[in-house]
């Protein structure tokens, strides 16, 4: 998936000469190899320019008197939601005799039908959109608008002649590489105006890397900062460690002495070390279960309470303590029974 734009307003297009602009780079691009879907759209998912919205009226809904719905929508081209992937659960998608002529229609969500319709099929009703009332034509699944962490929410499309704008985003949806693409649309909009030029083109991907970056830094941020806890927290067992084998020296070299070997003395100090650890560990996934909940609404398909998160965090306190313990072990394996009666 890719987006781009062209700027038509920039260079002087009118709304009839833009429209017919657009119909032709659409009927080119579908008969490029490669080109499995493209249309346009005023606004691309996850980019930094705003929806439309408008209060509503519906029918067969009667709000309370203290509401007054009002729904974010896009001007969305013929072709859109199969560009995007975005599944069509009822009715039809727009097509391009869905024009300023045509009556107007509109795609609701799948949040929309529940919420406003009760679950029930709503092609053939109306909602008014600008003060015009438009006919739904389709019911679309939920899909992310603004942001990869947002609940689904009503949401409604209607078709790009009927509310046209000369400026939306070209998505399209394709098997060439973003180079080979680029240079493709750009001969695609030179054979049809050579005085045109293209916007950045990016993938959806990237689209997504860009809406959740500060999330991408905060999450950075906690794993440095979690790895440095785990640093000390090693770093502070292998001390406590070796100062308990210090301490315990003359009653290493005395249990040496009655007939220990040395695989016995590394199993007990690496046994001290690990119940140390599993004190901490026990405490810590207790306090892990009852403070991740505070952070449920900061989560994108990840539970608070991930089993694997949990496991994994266990694994790897457990290996570093056994990493901790283990130099401190090896020297009371190695202890001499003879020097340390002695001191």
């Amino acid at each position: 998936m890719v987006t781009t734009g062209v700027s038509l307003v920039a260079a002087g297009y009118d709304v009839p000469r833009a429209k017919t602009f657009q119909d032709e780079l659409i009927d080119q691009l579908r008969a490029v190899p490669g080109v499995e879907s493209a249309a346009f759209a005023r606004v691309t998912p996850l980019d930094y320019e705003t929806y439309s919205s408008t209060p509503v009226a519906l029918d067969g809904y009667q709000p309370p008197l203290e509401e007054q719905p009002e729904i974010e929508f896009n001007q969305v081209g013929p072709g859109y939601l199969a560009t995007f992937g975005i599944p069509l659960l009822f009715g039809r998608e727009f097509t391009r005799s869905d024009d300023e002529r045509a009556p107007l229609v509109a795609i609701v969500n799948r949040t929309m039908m529940m919420r406003y319709w009760g679950g029930q099929d709503p092609i053939g009703r109306r909602l008014q959109v600008k003060g015009h009332w438009a006919r739904v034509v389709g019911v679309a699944a939920d899909s992310k608008y603004e942001s990869m962490r947002e609940t689904p929410r009503p949401f409604f499309y209607v078709p790009l002649r009927q509310d046209f704008d000369r400026g939306p985003a070209l998505n399209i949806r394709t098997t060439q590489p973003l180079e080979s693409m680029l240079a493709r649309l750009l001969r695609e909009v030179h054979r049809l105006d050579e005085n045109l030029a293209l916007y950045e083109m990016i993938t959806l991907q990237e689209q997504v890397n860009r809406s959740t970056s500060e999330q991408l830094v905060a999450v950075t941020l906690v794993s440095i900062l979690g790895g440095v806890a785990l640093l000390l927290a090693g770093v502070g067992l292998y001390a406590i460690m070796s100062y308990t084998v210090a301490q315990s020296a003359r009653e290493l070299g005395l249990r040496m002495a009655l007939g220990a070997g040395p695989r016995n003395l590394l199993r007990l100090v690496l046994s001290r070390g690990l119940r140390l650890t599993a004190g901490g560990v026990l405490f810590g996934a207790l306090a892990g279960l009852a403070l991740t909940r505070f952070l449920g609404n900061l989560l994108y398909n990840v539970s608070p309470h991930d089993p694997l998160v949990f496991g994994s965090a266990l694994a790897v306190t457990t290996t570093t303590a056994i990493a901790a313990c283990l130099s401190p072990a090896w020297r009371a394996a190695r202890t001499d029974p003879a020097r340390v009666l002695r001191q």
